[in-house]
């Protein structure tokens, strides 16, 4: 067959049936693949070119992989938008080819916004299934289609349909549509198929449901047909199960069968990795002879995501055995030796940036950080130089997750957004600023670098998403950076209208998540840029969820309070767990006078005062009780590992922010580290009071 003689159009049908008949990765399939490479700079038709692309996308190269990227780019201005299958399919070859490539997500979502009316449930459901596995998110085209799913629930009725409206709509739906759907898929459950009961226990498990009642009847048709999932499958159900809370010793029972049946036959790696991983989850676990044979077997050809998920399987294994047996066996304790063995191995032989990032992006768990973490870091900075407008906000985000302070590299990230920026989606900013606002880092040229930032993201304030908007404005606040036309985008009406559409679609956690950085973005303009007249509107808010955690001190806390009171003179000079205005919250309180000497609570009204009723009214004042002339409140924070980065002492961004606020507030702050508290000269009691004295008086034994 002279596959050359085709035109595009041709090629572009022939590759479709290859396709349909499971022939993606064969040598007719490659032929193709060849001559769309040789073909690519005269194909001027992105609806052939767009099939193509699917089709080959097993088979080609990482740099023809970018060629057709940009190829699809240059093209797109020659489509219309009612274009919405071609878009569909580059958002499906970039799914295929794992590139989150925000220009053409960017495009291709405009044009699944523009008919997002008259989507029908299978492309809805295809478009949202791309989008998450991209971690790509349109708040836009959620609410959108939100609404045409909810309209769609009364109007299915088969089981086939209505899975792929409960997976599509479930996670974003409200209240009252999560009780429909639920009610309508448990009166189709004795229709489902074992591949649509996985789909909707995922969804289930995506959707946090607490309907024991459904949850129990999709595990009994899981429970029938575990024979016939594949490893992933049951890994999924798994993890699914055990999020749920679901329990029952016979389904667990099977379900540790079928994994040990696959994991003695199964010889790949990452197969094996996750078999391992779901085995060590169950109720109860044991790490027998099998699995530890299975696991050694296959080390040498692990990537650090195999070692990894290893490791955290034994971890799990230890710990259950000091909890329950008070012992652990020396062949777990060998096994992680070897784990480790094979992990600094595996680092000592990247040479390329990329491949490196490919197995960093995933990671995380204790086992990586106490093991690995310093050697990744030193082979970063080895390859440093090849961080570039493509890797630059992964590299980034891998940082902030490790709470690593390196400042070679942020320095290094720094120059490149300096010097790519052009080449860098406005999407990817906030990736970039978080190591610097987590780690509380300012590069050599901070404000050149932050004003870069910001001015990139200033044409596309109004087309992100409400959510990543206030997480901006709140690692830009941590830094001491507080751009004016962000900051009155975020602090707007309709601006926080739209954001309480898009908290409706979000999980419990992250809603609440949200809800406070945005009440601590509000914290920070109020009082550390009052020029610019935002007004405080959390009070509400923080009363809910602050005033019923005030005044209950651990046994540490307690241990403290004594203390300070003793080195004070009373229990009434000093105040636990105090509320500050702005709702700050400060372990313990007291108040010296001019000639420092503790004044006791009990003798003049010194309770912190709470903010006028009136919070829209613009610098609006504080308003406390006076002390005497030349008294000083003293706030006493206890800081523990989380204030500080992993590998250096080093005061990280919220920790040093609180520190500015309560200064602003009127307070001298003693900020108590717990490596100095917990150290050695701190060991007795007698040095711990004198350490006390010195911090509050200046002063040490009396």
């Amino acid at each position: 067959m002279k596959l050359q003689r085709f035109d595009i159009h041709v090629l572009s049908k022939f590759s479709t049936c290859l396709a349909d008949q499971h022939l993606h990765v064969s040598p007719l399939m490659g032929k193709i693949a060849d001559i769309v490479n040789r073909k690519l700079e005269n194909i001027r038709d992105l609806r052939s070119l767009s099939v193509l692309m699917v089709s080959i996308s097993s088979l080609i190269s990482q740099r023809f992989q970018e060629q057709l990227v940009k190829k699809a780019e240059l093209l797109f201005d020659t489509i219309d938008s009612s274009q919405v299958n071609i878009a569909r399919r580059i958002v499906q070859f970039l799914r295929n080819i794992k590139y989150c490539y925000y220009p053409l997500l960017e495009r291709c979502n405009k044009i699944f916004l523009s008919h997002a009316n008259h989507l029908d449930l299978e492309s809805i459901s295809k478009i949202l299934s791309l989008y998450h596995f991209l971690q790509f998110h349109s708040f836009e085209f959620v609410l959108m289609t939100k609404n045409r799913l909810t309209e769609m629930i009364p109007l299915i009725d088969h089981p086939a349909s209505f899975v792929k409206l409960f997976i599509a709509l479930g996670p974003s739906a409200g209240p009252e549509e999560k009780k429909q759907l639920e009610s309508s898929i448990l009166l189709m459950s004795a229709e489902l198929t074992s591949q649509q009961a996985l789909a909707v226990i995922v969804a289930l498990e995506e959707m946090e449901s607490r309907n024991s009642r459904l949850i129990k009847k999709i595990a009994s048709i899981l429970h029938k047909h575990l024979d016939d999932y594949k490893p992933i499958e049951l890994l999924k159900i798994t993890q699914a199960l055990i999020f749920l809370h679901y329990r029952s010793k016979e389904l667990f029972v099977k379900l540790r069968e079928a994994l040990l049946s696959h994991l003695k036959i199964s010889v790949k790696s990452s197969e094996i990795s996750l078999l391992v991983y779901a085995i060590s989850m169950l109720p109860s676990p044991h790490l027998d002879e099998v699995v530890i044979s299975r696991i050694e077997a296959v080390l040498p050809q692990c990537d650090l995501n195999d070692l990894n998920s290893f490791a955290t399987s034994v971890l799990r294994w230890i710990q259950y055995d000091y909890m329950y047996l008070e012992s652990t066996t020396g062949k777990q304790l060998k096994l992680l030796q070897k784990l480790d063995h094979y992990g600094h191995q595996r680092l000592q032989k990247f040479n390329n940036l990329n491949r490196l990032w490919e197995e960093l992006k995933s990671l995380k768990g204790d086992w990586f950080v106490e093991s690995l973490l310093e050697e990744t870091i030193a082979t970063l900075q080895c390859l440093m130089d090849e961080i570039n407008y493509v890797n630059v906000a992964g590299i980034s985000s891998f940082i902030a997750r490790m709470n690593y302070l390196d400042t070679l590299i942020l320095d290094r990230i720094a120059s490149v957004v300096l010097q790519q920026i052009e080449k860098i989606h406005p999407f990817a900013v906030l990736a970039i600023i978080l190591p610097f606002s987590i780690l509380n880092y300012d590069p050599p040229q901070r404000d050149e670098f932050f004003g870069t930032c910001v001015q990139h993201l200033n044409s596309y304030l109004t087309v992100l998403d409400p959510l990543m908007l206030v997480f901006l404005g709140f690692s830009f606040a941590t830094l001491q950076y507080f751009p004016e036309d962000l900051l009155k985008t975020i602090f707007n009406i309709k601006f926080l209208d739209r954001l309480d559409s898009q908290l409706e679609l979000l999980c419990s956690s992250l809603n609440m998540r949200v809800q406070f950085r945005l009440m601590e973005l509000n914290r920070a303009v109020c009082l550390e840029c009052p020029e610019y007249q935002i007004p405080w509107f959390h009070d509400r808010f923080c009363q809910q969820h602050y005033n019923k955690d005030i005044g209950s001190m651990n046994g540490v806390q307690q241990h403290v309070y004594k203390m300070l009171a003793e080195v004070l003179g009373g229990i009434n000079c000093v105040k636990a767990s105090v509320l500050t205005p702005y709702y700050h919250t400060v372990d313990f309180e007291c108040i010296l006078d001019k000639r420092k000497k503790p004044l006791p609570y009990g003798n003049h009204n010194t309770t912190l005062g709470k903010l006028p009723a009136s919070h829209w009214e613009s610098n609006t004042p504080i308003v406390r009780s006076r002390l005497p002339p030349g008294a000083e409140r003293i706030a006493f924070d206890f800081l523990d590992l989380r204030a500080f980065c992993r590998n250096i002492p080093h005061l990280k961004g919220k920790s040093a922010m609180k520190k500015r606020h309560l200064e602003i507030l009127g307070y001298r702050v003693i900020q108590i580290p717990h490596f100095e508290w917990n150290s050695m000269a701190l060991s007795t009691k007698e040095a711990r009071m004198d350490y006390l004295r010195e911090r509050i008086f200046g002063e040490g034994k009396s």
